[in-house]
């Protein structure tokens, strides 16, 4: 199970307070009709596009704007079947949506785009968290819950061409991170998102997750464990990718995984946790003192998600 050893350094459940001044009123939920989950709902948006109020359209309950930029829609559906998402964490179990307590709906990205027939698109992502009476996001286990809607242009009109109000959840204190867009092929666009947690002192690893348009849904098609490594004194892992365009496939291309790294093994002394350290620079770790590393791996699609090939390619430097 991911994050395994946070359970074992985090017996109690930890919560994140944000104090900030100004909020003090109570958040008040806005039922609403089921009719907002329908992901064949009809959405005309006029230029300018605004995503805050997009979001209203989409979601509408009362919306808050409470001080450090905490912006969100509070509601609630009484009417509404929950259904199951899964939490990349793994800690606290998947997530049932719309959540029983009321919602907490943020903008998390507006994301332009253009195809190579100059074609305009937009993608609005969502975070949805549990309804808190303070406008607060809290538990270190739980991840924030991401919906997204897609809008093409046509001529000053936004439409909007597909709608998933929840894909899966991602981050911590119920927050996900920021998507970043990526061409994994011929005008075929997806998203990456970088999930990092950690226990309290202790090392925070980071997941590379892949998200795309796959049998009629946003989903997620590859996970990269290791991609990331801080927090931690004896060793830390920084991870980037690349797409491979060798014009061998039209879709869902070849992606390249490289990760960077340094050893220090007087350093472990300091460290308050012990770090996972990756397979391919274990046994190294046992004889050496020290060393920088490279580690790459490449993933192709297989059937419904992203397979690592071949070995990883493995490369030391300054070893001592």
């Amino acid at each position: 199970m991911r994050l395994k050893f946070l359970i074992k350094i985090s017996i109690f459940s930890l919560l994140f307070v944000s104090i900030s001044y100004g909020q003090v009123e109570d958040i008040q939920l806005k039922n609403v009709s089921d009719t907002i989950l329908n992901p064949k709902r009809v959405l005309k948006i006029s230029d300018p596009f605004d995503g805050v109020k997009t979001m209203q359209k989409l979601f509408p309950g009362k919306i808050y704007n409470l001080s450090d930029h905490n912006t969100f829609i509070s509601w609630n559906c009484k009417s509404c079947k929950p259904s199951s998402f899964t939490d990349v964490n793994e800690v606290e179990g998947d997530q049932l949506f719309p959540y029983g307590s009321g919602v907490a709906t943020r903008l998390l990205a507006n994301i332009d785009y253009s195809d190579s027939k100059e074609n305009q698109f937009k993608l609005l992502f969502f975070n949805h968290s549990y309804y808190d009476a303070d406008g607060l996001q809290t538990g270190r286990f739980s991840g924030g819950l991401i919906g997204v809607a897609k809008f093409a242009k046509n001529g000053n009109i936004w439409e909007m061409r597909s709608f998933q109000p929840a894909v899966a959840a991602f981050g911590a204190f119920s927050q996900a991170p920021k998507p970043k867009l990526v061409e994994i092929g011929e005008d075929q666009f997806a998203f990456t998102l970088l999930h990092v947690n950690g226990g309290a002192g202790g090392p925070f690893e980071g997941y590379l997750y892949l998200v795309a348009g796959f049998e009629g849904k946003y989903q997620s098609i590859l996970e990269v464990p290791q991609y990331q490594l801080t927090n931690v004194a004896s060793i830390n892992i920084s991870g980037f990718y690349t797409v491979v365009n060798d014009n061998t496939k039209k879709h869902f291309r070849d992606i390249i995984i490289k990760t960077k790294g340094s050893f220090d093994k007087a350093a472990q002394a300091n460290d308050e946790f012990e770090a996972p350290i990756p397979d391919e620079i274990a046994a190294m770790a046992k004889t050496k003192k020290s060393f920088n590393f490279e580690i790459e791996r490449r993933f192709s699609f297989k059937g419904k998600s992203y397979k690592m090939i071949d070995k990883p390619i493995v490369k030391f430097t300054n070893v001592k």
